[in-house]
Protein backbone atom coordinates (compact mmCIF):
# COMPACT_ATOMS: atom_id res chain seq x y z
CA UNK A 1 0.00 0.00 0.00
CA UNK A 2 2.86 2.40 0.79
CA UNK A 3 4.34 1.83 -2.67
CA UNK A 4 0.97 2.65 -4.24
CA UNK A 5 0.81 5.95 -2.30
CA UNK A 6 4.39 6.85 -3.31
CA UNK A 7 3.82 6.04 -6.96
CA UNK A 8 0.48 7.92 -7.02
CA UNK A 9 2.14 10.95 -5.45
CA UNK A 10 5.00 10.77 -7.94
CA UNK A 11 2.57 10.58 -10.87
CA UNK A 12 0.57 13.56 -9.54
CA UNK A 13 3.72 15.65 -9.06
CA UNK A 14 5.01 14.72 -12.51
CA UNK A 15 1.62 15.46 -14.08
CA UNK A 16 1.44 18.83 -12.35
CA UNK A 17 4.91 19.73 -13.59
CA UNK A 18 4.07 18.57 -17.10
CA UNK A 19 0.85 20.57 -17.15
CA UNK A 20 2.65 23.71 -16.00
CA UNK A 21 5.35 23.51 -18.67
CA UNK A 22 3.09 23.97 -21.69
CA UNK A 23 1.24 26.85 -20.03
CA UNK A 24 4.56 28.60 -19.39
CA UNK A 25 5.73 27.99 -22.95
CA UNK A 26 2.41 29.18 -24.33
CA UNK A 27 2.54 32.36 -22.29
CA UNK A 28 6.06 33.10 -23.50
CA UNK A 29 5.15 32.48 -27.13
CA UNK A 30 2.07 34.68 -27.00
CA UNK A 31 3.56 37.59 -25.08
CA UNK A 32 2.21 40.80 -26.62
CA UNK A 33 4.55 42.66 -28.95
CA UNK A 34 4.78 46.40 -28.57
CA UNK A 35 3.58 47.95 -31.81
CA UNK A 36 5.58 50.83 -33.20
CA UNK A 37 3.30 53.77 -33.95
CA UNK A 38 4.37 56.12 -36.71
CA UNK A 39 4.40 59.88 -36.24
CA UNK A 40 3.91 61.80 -39.51
CA UNK A 41 5.55 64.92 -38.06
CA UNK A 42 8.66 62.94 -37.17
CA UNK A 43 8.56 61.33 -40.63
CA UNK A 44 8.56 64.78 -42.25
CA UNK A 45 11.89 65.45 -40.52
CA UNK A 46 13.36 62.10 -41.65
CA UNK A 47 12.46 62.13 -45.35
CA UNK A 48 15.47 63.96 -46.80
CA UNK A 49 16.83 60.79 -48.41
CA UNK A 50 13.42 59.67 -49.71
CA UNK A 51 12.41 62.98 -51.26
CA UNK A 52 15.46 62.99 -53.56
CA UNK A 53 13.77 60.34 -55.73
CA UNK A 54 10.20 59.87 -54.52
CA UNK A 55 9.50 63.61 -54.26
CA UNK A 56 10.00 64.31 -57.97
CA UNK A 57 6.92 63.63 -60.14
CA UNK A 58 7.60 61.09 -62.92
CA UNK A 59 11.25 60.81 -61.88
CA UNK A 60 13.36 58.21 -63.65
CA UNK A 61 16.69 56.94 -62.46
CA UNK A 62 19.37 54.86 -64.17
CA UNK A 63 20.53 52.68 -61.27
CA UNK A 64 20.61 49.73 -61.49
CA UNK A 65 18.64 50.11 -64.76
CA UNK A 66 16.49 52.92 -66.13
CA UNK A 67 13.11 52.81 -64.40
CA UNK A 68 10.39 55.13 -63.17
CA UNK A 69 10.60 55.73 -59.42
CA UNK A 70 7.26 54.82 -57.83
CA UNK A 71 5.06 57.42 -56.22
CA UNK A 72 4.80 56.67 -52.50
CA UNK A 73 2.75 59.67 -51.36
CA UNK A 74 -0.74 58.51 -50.44
CA UNK A 75 0.20 54.82 -50.25
CA UNK A 76 -1.02 52.80 -47.29
CA UNK A 77 1.22 53.18 -44.24
CA UNK A 78 1.16 49.40 -43.71
CA UNK A 79 2.23 48.78 -47.32
CA UNK A 80 5.12 51.24 -46.98
CA UNK A 81 6.24 49.69 -43.68
CA UNK A 82 6.17 46.16 -45.10
CA UNK A 83 8.04 47.29 -48.22
CA UNK A 84 10.79 49.05 -46.25
CA UNK A 85 11.15 46.08 -43.91
CA UNK A 86 11.40 43.77 -46.93
CA UNK A 87 14.20 45.92 -48.41
CA UNK A 88 15.96 45.96 -45.03
CA UNK A 89 15.77 42.17 -44.66
CA UNK A 90 16.88 41.51 -48.24
CA UNK A 91 13.53 40.06 -49.28
CA UNK A 92 13.31 42.89 -51.84
CA UNK A 93 16.52 43.44 -53.71
CA UNK A 94 16.77 46.99 -55.10
CA UNK A 95 20.34 48.03 -54.19
CA UNK A 96 19.62 51.69 -53.35
CA UNK A 97 16.57 50.88 -51.27
CA UNK A 98 18.37 48.06 -49.46
CA UNK A 99 21.19 50.43 -48.51
CA UNK A 100 18.85 53.15 -47.34
CA UNK A 101 16.52 50.85 -45.42
CA UNK A 102 19.37 49.20 -43.52
CA UNK A 103 20.04 52.54 -41.85
CA UNK A 104 16.41 52.87 -40.66
CA UNK A 105 15.10 51.72 -37.29
CA UNK A 106 11.60 50.29 -36.88
CA UNK A 107 10.54 53.70 -35.53
CA UNK A 108 12.04 55.49 -38.56
CA UNK A 109 10.14 53.17 -40.89
CA UNK A 110 6.86 53.70 -39.03
CA UNK A 111 7.36 57.49 -39.02
CA UNK A 112 8.18 57.66 -42.73
CA UNK A 113 5.26 55.40 -43.59
CA UNK A 114 2.89 57.59 -41.56
CA UNK A 115 4.25 60.72 -43.24
CA UNK A 116 3.93 59.42 -46.79
CA UNK A 117 0.53 57.81 -46.15
CA UNK A 118 -0.81 61.25 -45.14
CA UNK A 119 0.84 63.05 -48.05
CA UNK A 120 -1.03 63.42 -51.33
Amino acid sequence: MLNLVKSTTLVMVAAAGFAAAPAFAQGAATAPQTAVVGDPNAGAKKNSTCIGCHGIPDYKTAFPVVYRVPKIAGQSAKYLEVALQAYRSGERSHPSMRGISKSLSDQDIADLAAYYANKK
